[in-house]
């Protein structure tokens, strides 16, 4: 669905996300906006379906042999216009059955879909009139699954969002145009300024007339252009204007009602400034790839719905149908896994706001209502689970599938120089995916959050990963992408990190550094050190890209640490180039 950004487009995210959520026309007001938005923020789950001609060939993989997404088959492939249209009339979707799609949705705990209505390839699946490119005319389907889908939302309760990209692949005035496509639509004729206002917003129309209710438009694809050529503001105005009430996420380049990480979950920090919801799939493409098998389980889909909303963020989870209208069976088979665990245990989900801490003290999550904190856990610890510097009284604690009564103490003095901490006996029964226990308090809850406090690995070195930073600023944000976290992307000078070690004795480290940055944004100085204390120097190098998987290690030097407790700071000296970089981890070893 979507291809890797460009820095840019991590840097709308960032400067998007540190203010409060605030309304987007002159006329609304903070409380218009809270109105408007109150039933996307309470839904917290949603469907993301993409589905188009790419479903006929259903194969990830480009011409160099390397594995995409899907839905890019025809940029996969480097095909012209003409050779893809040839999918269109395969498009059967003779097995499409809306009733059965919103069925799913709805038994998953899924509370509105956001479906494609046009792709990056220009295929319209709706009926309109401004291109014969579309699932009535040029599929022998001859039907609008979108009038199908919205008829059975109504009639179940389920809100209908839809998907429209801007980038066009098909359309004869979108540019740019790329290499493999310029004979079939040669770029001099082409007018985006024609394509916006005569196509664009006319499909808009369409869409937002012809359907009842929209809750959503998400959009997708403008990474080519700025505000300008794309009228982004007159753009959204139109939409406003048709559908006051509907909400629009920030890929139309303006930052609009809410921001969308892709396969990613952000920071927990943004939550009470910017509404923000999480794309992820099931396997590894959005639109029905049969070569593509890895899927995620049931039980790492259950734990990423919870961590998703205990960051305070919404969850739409992808599936991709096959070219005869059906769900693949291995979605179906995960999504009835999510769906029965959520109707265990919904109340912790829908309606909650983001759990109290920065860093949760335990594998798992957490979320809040009202005078109730819900604890998600996904790995009981050894003992009892540790809640540290709660200080609301609690008043009971029970299991939320059997309703088990737990056991409640206070301990004065947790892990030294962690402070109080309750503590919550284990259940006799444990979900292997994430037990919830209901804490109910005397008041909402209230948090001094110490410190995490770090100590050598067997061979005395410290590992300061991503997750156990404490960070100052707005744009040194912690991420996650599937297994592997970092902060990032950096671009404020004044922004830093903080780790607290315990130091078993003064002595000499080697400092190395892990961290992703493309060739374009190198040459960040920064210094890494002891709070107060003598710091090294450092200066960013290109990795090739932000992927931190591709990313490296490298020595910035040899750093004198006092023993005790040790504040280590990663600090910024220069950031030239507007960011710095994707940061996983500083490993410390020691030298003598």
């Amino acid at each position: 669905m979507r291809a890797m950004k460009s820095l840019a487009s991590v840097l709308i995210l960032v400067a998007t996300t540190s203010g409060l959520a605030r309304p987007q026309t002159a006329e609304e007001t903070p409380e218009q906006f809270q109105a408007r938005t109150k039933w996307w923020r309470e839904a917290k789950l949603g469907m993301f379906i993409t589905w188009g001609p790419y479903a006929v060939p259903a194969d990830v993989m480009n011409l160099r042999g390397e594995k995409k997404t899907a839905d890019w088959y025809m940029a996969n492939k480097e095909m012209s216009v003409e050779e893809y249209a040839r999918f269109a009339s395969q498009l059967t979707a003779s097995k499409f059955n809306a009733q059965e799609w919103v069925r799913v949705a709805k038994e998953t705990g899924m509370k509105y879909i956001v479906i494609t209505t046009k792709f990056h390839d220009g295929f319209s699946m709706f009926d309109t009139r401004l291109s014969d490119f579309n699932i009535t005319k040029a599929s022998p389907f001859g039907r609008d699954p979108l009038k199908e889908l919205a008829k059975e939302c109504e009639r179940q309760g389920i809100r209908l969002c839809f998907y429209y990209s801007i980038m066009d692949w098909h359309h004869p005035d979108y540019l740019p145009h790329h290499p493999w496509e310029r004979k079939a639509r040669p770029p001099e004729q082409a007018n985006l300024d024609r394509y916006i206002e005569d196509f664009m917003k006319g499909q808009l129309r369409e869409l937002l007339t012809n359907y009842g209710p929209i809750g959503v438009i998400w959009f997708d694809g403008a990474w080519e252009h700025d505000e300008g050529p794309l009228h982004s503001r007159s753009v959204n105005s139109m939409i406003r204007s048709i559908q006051p009430a509907v909400l629009i996420n920030d890929r139309n380049v303006l930052p609009e009602d809410f921001a969308t990480p892709e396969q990613s979950v952000t920071s927990s920090v943004l939550s009470d400034h910017r509404l923000w919801e999480a794309c992820m799939t099931v396997n590894d493409t959005w639109g029905y790839g049969r070569n593509d098998t890895n899927w995620k389980s049931g039980d790492e889909l259950i734990r990423m719905v919870s961590d998703v909303v205990g960051r305070g963020g919404n969850f739409l989870l992808n599936v991709g149908p096959t070219a005869e209208g059906e769900f693949p069976l291995p979605i179906t088979e995960r999504f009835a896994r999510l769906g029965a665990w959520i109707k265990t245990n919904g109340e912790s989900i829908y309606g909650t706001l983001r759990g109290p801490y920065r860093h949760v003290p335990f594998r798992g999550s957490l979320t809040t209502k009202g005078n109730t904190l819900y604890v998600h856990v996904f790995e009981w610890p050894k003992g009892k689970l540790a809640l540290p510097g709660l200080s609301t009284k609690v008043l009971s604690a029970r299991t939320l599938d059997s309703g088990q009564r737990l056991t409640v103490t206070t301990t004065p003095d947790w892990c030294r120089t962690r402070g109080t901490a309750v503590l919550i006996s284990k259940p006799r029964k444990l979900d292997p995916a994430a037990t919830v226990i209901r804490v109910a308090l005397a008041g909402p809850p209230v948090v001094d959050e110490p410190r995490v406090l770090i100590t050598p690995a067997k061979d005395g070195a410290f590992l300061l990963t991503a997750g156990e930073a404490e960070l100052t600023g707005k744009s040194a944000q912690y991420e996650a992408i599937y297994h592997k976290d970092f902060i990032g992307p950096w671009s404020d000078i004044s922004d830093y990190a903080t780790w607290t070690c315990e130091v078993p004795r003064s002595g000499l480290y080697k400092a190395e550094i892990t961290y992703a940055c493309p060739l374009e944004y190198e040459g960040s100085e920064f210094s890494i050190g002891p709070e107060g204390g003598a710091k090294i120097a450092g200066t960013v190098k290109s990795t090739g890209s932000w992927v931190v998987d591709m990313g490296k290690t490298e020595s910035v030097g040899e750093l004198e640490l006092r023993g005790g407790v040790q504040h280590i700071e990663l600090r910024f000296r220069s950031i030239p180039k507007g960011a710095a970089l994707r940061l996983n981890q500083i490993r410390l070893t020691p030298i003598r």
